[in-house]
C-alpha cells in the first residue's frame, strides 16, 4: 500500500485538502487529531507534560490548557523542543498503528510540522498544499483570530515555503479559496495514487 505524506504551513488548507482525499475514500490519519487524543484528562502524555511544564498548563475540569502551553511554546524555542520531545514520539507510534490498521489502495497521513520536526516518519510520496504567505495569513487570521503577531510568531516555528516545495513530490496549490480548483487538484492525484498503489 502506498503512504502519502500531506504537509504544508499553517493556512495553506491541508485540512480541507485531506477532507477532500476523505471524500475520495481515502483513510486519512492526522497528527493534529491524534495529538488532541493523546492529552485526554487522565491520559499518560498529560501527566508528562504537566510534570515537564507545571500543574498550571491543567486546567480545573483536568484538560490541558492549550491556549497557554501554546503561548509558551511559541515564545520559547527550549519549551518548544521540549513538547516535542514528549509527544512526536507517541505521535509517530499511534500514526503506525493506525497506517498498519488500512487496507485502502493508500492512506493520507497528516503531519503539519513533518519537515520540522526532522523528517522521521515512513512515507512513499510527500504531497505539500502550498498557498503564499498573504493567503496564509488572511485565513490565519479571519479563521482563528490571532494577531499579526501571533500569526508570525507560529510561522516562524515552520520551515520556510521555498524548503516545503524543494521537498515535495506532489503539490496542491490552493492560493485562491476555489473549492473546485482544490477538488479537481486532489482528484487528480487520487487517481495517481490508486494507479501507483496497484503497481507497486
Amino acid at each position: 500500500m502506498l503512504t502519502i505524506a500531506l504537509t504544508g504551513g499553517i493556512g495553506s488548507g491541508k485540512s480541507t485538502a485531506a477532507a477532500e482525499f476523505a471524500e475520495l475514500g481515502a483513510p486519512v490519519i492526522d497528527a493534529d487529531v491524534i495529538a488532541h487524543d493523546l492529552v485526554e484528562p487522565g491520559s499518560q502524555a498529560l501527566q508528562m507534560l504537566i510534570e515537564t511544564f507545571g500543574s498550571e498548563i491543567k486546567r480545573e475540569d483536568g484538560s490541558l490548557n492549550r491556549e497557554l502551553l501554546r503561548s509558551w511554546v511559541f515564545n520559547n524555542d527550549n519549551k518548544r523542543h521540549q513538547l516535542e520531545s514528549i509527544m512526536h514520539p507517541l505521535i509517530r507510534e499511534e500514526i503506525q498503528r493506525q497506517l498498519a490498521a488500512s487496507d485502502s489502495d493508500y492512506k493520507i497521513m497528516v503531519v503539519p510540522l513533518l519537515i520540522e520536526t526532522g523528517n522521521s516518519y515512513q512515507y512513499d510520496r510527500l504531497l505539500v498544499i502550498d498557498a503564499s504567505e498573504a493567503t496564509q495569513q488572511r485565513r490565519v487570521m479571519q479563521r482563528n483570530g490571532l494577531t499579526l503577531e501571533q500569526f508570525k510568531l507560529i510561522q516562524q516555528a515552520q520551515c520556510s515555503r521555498q524548503r516545503r516545495l524543494a521537498a515535495a513530490d506532489d503539490i496542491i496549490y490552493n492560493n485562491d479559496d476555489d473549492i473546485e480548483s482544490l477538488k479537481s487538484q486532489v482528484l487528480a492525484l487520487h487517481q495517481r495514487y490508486v494507479s501507483q498503489s496497484r503497481h507497486i
